[in-house]
């Protein structure tokens, strides 16, 4: 299920799949999915079901900007799918650690790189306001300001980050 890319470098593979992250950004939009399919294609995942349950999660969930940035959470999903629990381990919670312990990694990379994992913060952060992407004009002025270009670095930077981590940890199994 999981490509160990026998040969390839490192930096290579993490440079791969910032580019397709991004790219998926800025062709697709919905930084949960695009960070998502990024790591899911990179590690020959093929899952309809998981990438869809990504789908309500962009730009905050709901494209509500309140919540938690959805690149971080499409990382989070992808870490999940190769450490996480499994059902039939649902009810021994120490089966969830390694899960948590790898995400809580990316969530203090994204601490570290932006100051909050919260959407609006980081919009913020990186364009000097927010944006309501339900309204229109907003969303016309996020355009103009380059909200997909800072976007898509915020997805690519998130997708690296979650294959260095998954990479790492499979090596120690």
């Amino acid at each position: 299920m999981i490509k160990k890319y026998p040969g390839e470098k490192a930096d290579a593979i993490l440079d791969k799949v910032y580019d397709a992250a991004e790219q998926n950004e800025k062709n697709c939009t919905g930084c949960a999915q695009t960070t998502l399919a990024a790591l899911m294609d990179s590690l020959e995942i093929e899952n309809d079901d998981v990438f869809k349950a990504a789908s309500g999660m962009a730009d905050g969930f709901g494209l509500s900007g309140g919540g938690s940035c959805g690149a971080l959470s499409g990382g989070a999903m992808a870490i999940g799918l190769v450490f996480g629990r499994g059902r039939k381990d649902f009810s021994d919670q120490m089966a969830a650690m390694k899960s948590y312990l790898l995400v809580n990694e990316l969530y203090q990379d994204f601490i570290n790189r932006y100051g909050s994992c919260r959407c609006y913060d980081i919009q913020q952060r990186l364009m000097g306001r927010t944006f309501n992407l339900f309204d229109p004009k907003e969303l016309k002025e996020a355009s103009k300001l380059g909200m997909i270009d800072h976007c898509s670095k915020v997805v690519g930077n998130s997708a690296r980050k979650s294959m260095e981590i998954i990479l790492n940890n499979l090596e120690e199994e």
